[in-house]
């Protein structure tokens, strides 16, 4: 085999679709926050993780602040309504991007801590009010000034009345994840909103900064973590099979790229599919890069083509038809069923007729309806 041969059969859906030509695999300050002005300059390096509406963009510790800060945000206001995870992440992402690149610690400390530009009227970041300091630098790291400051851009002044002590350990810190999660989420229910409530969540929105574009980015980016957190019912799964199911729905929007995907998450791709389509601007999954990736957080070591992954496990003959699948097989399509040679897609089966599919460039991780591919070839049971 060549050098460029052995390249090729690397990569995921890849040595059936050159052979077959598949298509597949292979604004004023408010009152609370001033970040929004500083928005522009903020940094654009996805720390190695992906842009797109899904869990997949959110370190795992911050998530979990903002699904903590969900859950018990009642306890402090009984009469709010509809707060739920991705409210928080839209804000956090537009503020802060989810902290990426900064060090979280287990007790929900980010280091280096977030800065927000100096409230001198200077025009940096596209703000021109001057905000007197507040707190001495206790928060902000001057005393020259007010900066909004942690991943959702508290002034310090009105952490001062909302921030919250939600880790336990005696100190409402804006530059904690948890506090400044459980700050974010008191700070949007006010006395008692009804986030669930588009005209109520806008205004509770419009409150965190007085910027109409801001508040658009926001509900963007609520409406798409919502989209992608609604998926099927994992919780009655065990073990190995909803590590690896969560794990693959936890990559929904995650975009297709031709070659993409290891055992460690999204990769940039390589060029080129058939027709022409390159991956290597594109961080993402191809088909075979997903299935890589989840399985391996069950500790699973999987072949990188689809093709290859047919010989691991159970096989389950297509003869049988798509019921005697469970969830966390592994589905495959090929252009001649029964020849594991012509297989070009493989995905991954969730229940219920559905599985867990990085399709085809353009699209994005998704689920489909197992029968959303032609070519059923059967599936492999490996857990």
């Amino acid at each position: 085999m060549t050098r460029s041969g052995r390249r090729v059969r690397r990569w995921g859906c890849l040595v059936a679709l050159l052979v077959f030509a598949a298509t597949c695999c292979a604004a004023p300050v408010s009152s609370a926050i001033s970040a929004y002005v500083a928005l522009r300059t903020r940094a654009q390096d996805d720390g190695g993780l992906v842009e797109g509406g899904s869990a997949a963009d959110i370190p795992a510790r911050m998530l979990t602040a903002y699904k903590n800060a969900a859950e018990h945000v009642g306890a402090y206001v009984p009469k709010c309504r509809g707060m739920r995870w991705p409210v928080l992440a839209g804000i956090s992402k537009v503020e802060s991007n989810h902290a990426v690149g900064r060090t979280i610690a287990a007790n929900g400390d980010i280091r280096p801590r977030i800065y927000g530009v100096l409230l001198n009227g200077s025009g940096q970041g596209g703000n021109t009010t001057t905000v007197a300091d507040t707190d001495g630098g206790k928060w902000d790291g001057t005393s020259q000034g007010e900066r909004a400051v942690g991943p959702f851009q508290f002034l310090p002044s009105t952490w001062e009345s909302t921030g919250k002590d939600a880790n336990d350990d005696g100190i409402a810190d804006p530059h904690n994840a948890d506090d400044a999660a459980l700050g974010a989420a008191l700070y949007l229910c006010g006395t008692g909103r009804d986030l669930a409530q588009r005209s109520q969540l806008e205004a509770a929105i419009w409150q965190y900064n007085h910027s109409t574009a801001y508040v658009a980015e926001v509900l963007g980016w609520i409406d798409q973590y919502t989209a992608a957190a609604a998926g099927p019912a994992t919780n009655h799964l065990t073990g190995t099979v909803r590590t690896v199911i969560q794990a693959a729905l936890a990559q929904k929007g995650v975009p297709y790229s031709w070659g993409g995907g290891d055992a460690s998450g999204p990769t940039y791709g390589i060029c080129c599919t058939p027709s022409g389509k390159s991956g290597t601007s594109i961080k993402g999954f191809d088909c075979s890069g997903l299935t890589v990736y989840a399985y391996a957080k069950a500790g699973v070591r999987l072949p990188r083509t689809a093709a290859e992954q047919a010989g691991v496990g159970k096989r389950i003959p297509a003869g049988l038809g798509t019921s005697a699948l469970r969830p966390g097989d592994l589905t495959f399509y090929a252009y001649a069923p029964g020849r594991d040679a012509t297989i070009y897609h493989v995905g991954i089966y969730v229940g219920g007729g559905q599985m867990v599919n990085a399709a085809r460039p353009g699209t994005v991780v998704r689920l489909d309806a197992v029968t959303a591919m032609s070519g059923y070839a059967g599936g492999a049971r490996l857990l």
